[in-house]
């Protein structure tokens, strides 16, 4: 999602992104791998059956049953916990202040990270 969002489909991604998955069949698949190769993604899992490759999946569930969940024991019905689970995944993607980047929300810290690359002025060599 991160490079279609972007529209860098087949272009190099920036360094450090890691995609992160359950070990499903179709993430350990050969042609995925060499996908998420050709756009410059590391994969958060080598082998199926490693215990450490859902450490971070695992967390981030129960952040989100912690958080969401079980604070509303009584839900209307499945549409309810469907879309309050999208804003949720929403704001913790976009909007979670992160210390990793200078306690600055991912939206916010790419959008200054690509008005800093737009204000950059190319080098050109001089003879």
């Amino acid at each position: 999602m991160a490079a279609w969002d972007r529209g860098r489909i087949g272009a190099a991604i920036s360094p450090g992104l890691v995609h992160h998955s359950d070990a499903g069949s179709q993430y350990t698949s050969l042609r995925f791998t060499e996908y998420l190769a050709a756009a410059g993604i590391d994969a958060s899992i080598g082998s199926v059956g490693d215990a450490l490759d859902n450490a971070l999946m695992e967390s981030t569930i129960g952040l989100y049953k912690t958080e969401l969940i079980k604070p509303q024991p009584h839900w209307r019905n499945l549409s309810d916990i469907e879309f309050t689970t999208a804003e949720w995944i929403d704001w913790y993607n976009n909007a979670r202040i992160r210390s990793s980047i200078h306690d600055t929300a991912p939206a916010a810290y790419e959008a200054a990270w690509h008005e800093k690359q737009a204000d950059r002025q190319p080098v050109t060599a001089t003879n």
